[in-house]
């Protein structure tokens, strides 16, 4: 096993994750990156469900890539809560912990005995960080949470898609289980700085509604200005032009010409420089006014050469612009490589495999991902050593079924 050796800003901190999926798992993978000693707690026999999430050339592999993504630079260990000898040891890590994460539905871990009302009693300096699907109060907070449910109300799958009268569109990736994790980490971070000055731990409650809400910036902003809200516009902008997606001659590229300069540089190099003087769209608020006949007038002028031509022009000439990557091909990027973003680890069974980078860089408290996602039970032994559990204590509790250990 590849020795873990912390570096980053949060070392010294102890988390214990209670989490699943996506979501609490994120917020775990975003402290345990930044230096955090993180415990995931899995249940048994089979752990988080993500480890059954394989692709189909991934038979006969123990966990999936999808796990082993959310959960590197953690340490794993396998507990049956309903057991009681489960729940004392769980508390016994809890004694020694800064943080706990959980995702479960909103009463799951009082009917454990393990909620934030007990908890907090028992040990005050504890950070008790729950991420839902709709937050632990307001008329929501029974449901459960998903990415596809929590787009849909927020908002943002009515911005999403190609335009009016087309089909409501998802953002592709689970953004609402994402932000959602690294909303509750930054939650984490500040409770940490705020227990420094009062020595108390603190309830950190965050959801994948406000996740998705939070996108919805421009788009609240326009509302409350006017009363109502553009809908699906493609890849354009709501408040500004030319910034979207045009097609070259071979392929799309994007095109960020909204501000005055930007659109000036641009249109010379588009071989129109007369557009620049054109009434319709002569300022901003010209062009959104007369926005599709703006597009009729530049998409034939792209058609015109080829991608590469236009994005070495564009750069030349200090205009924002860039291809549209396929995930492979971003893999491959020299950017993407330069700033770490495709990293490799290496797996106990599934040898080397890469992972993606974490994507704050510090100074002098620089981020290490030097441990793989452990297997189910995988640390059990060796973190229950730690906190004072004998070897036949250990024994016990795997005959009775309280823990697995790998």
């Amino acid at each position: 096993m590849t020795q873990h050796i912390s570096t980053g800003p949060l070392k010294g901190v102890t988390v214990i994750e209670l989490a699943h999926v996506m979501a609490g798992p994120t917020c775990g993978r975003m402290l345990a990156d930044m230096g955090a000693d993180v415990i995931k707690v899995e249940r048994i026999p089979h752990g988080d469900d993500t480890r059954r999430d394989t692709m189909p050339n991934e038979a006969g592999n123990p966990d999936s890539h999808a796990f082993m993504m959310m959960n590197r630079n953690k340490r794993g260990i396998a507990l049956d809560l309903k057991t009681e000898d489960g729940r004392a040891i769980l508390r016994r890590l809890l004694a020694r912990a800064d943080v706990l994460v959980e995702n479960y539905r909103h009463d799951t871990m009082s009917r454990l005995g393990l909620g934030w009302e007990t908890l907090s009693q028992e040990f005050p300096r504890l950070i008790y960080c729950a991420v839902s699907g709709f937050g632990r109060t307001g008329p929501y907070a029974h449901r459960g949470g998903f990415d596809l449910i929590a787009q849909g109300i927020s908002g943002l799958m009515s911005i999403t898609g190609e335009g009016p009268g087309r089909p409501p569109v998802k953002v592709g990736p689970p953004v609402t289980d994402i932000t959602a994790g690294i909303l509750a980490a930054m939650g984490v971070v500040a409770a940490l700085y705020a227990r420094q000055n009062t020595g108390k731990g603190q309830f950190v409650d965050t959801s994948l509604l406000e996740a998705g809400v939070i996108f919805t910036y421009w788009h609240s902003a326009i509302t409350f200005a006017t009363g109502d809200c553009p809908g699906a516009l493609g890849s354009a902008h709501p408040l500004s032009a030319p910034y979207q997606a045009y097609q070259a001659a071979d392929e799309w590229i994007n095109v960020g010409a909204a501000s005055q300069p930007n659109w000036l540089r641009m249109v010379k190099i588009l071989g129109a420089p007369e557009l620049a003087e054109d009434p319709r769209f002569r300022e901003n608020t010209d062009r959104m006014a007369n926005k599709e006949a703006l597009d009729a007038v530049l998409e034939p002028l792209f058609k015109q050469k080829p991608a590469a031509e236009w994005l070495a022009a564009f750069e030349a000439a200090g205009v924002p612009a860039g291809p549209i990557l396929r995930v492979p091909d971003m893999h491959r990027d020299p950017q993407v490589i330069a700033r770490d973003l495709v990293p490799t680890v290496q797996h106990s069974k599934r040898g080397e495999v890469k992972t993606i980078g974490f994507p704050v860089k510090f100074s002098d408290t620089p981020v290490k991902i030097s441990r793989a996602a452990p297997c189910l039970g995988e640390h059990t032994r060796e973190v229950l050593e730690e906190y004072g559990f004998a070897a036949a204590d250990i024994a016990r509790f795997e005959e009775n079924g309280a823990v697995r250990a790998s």
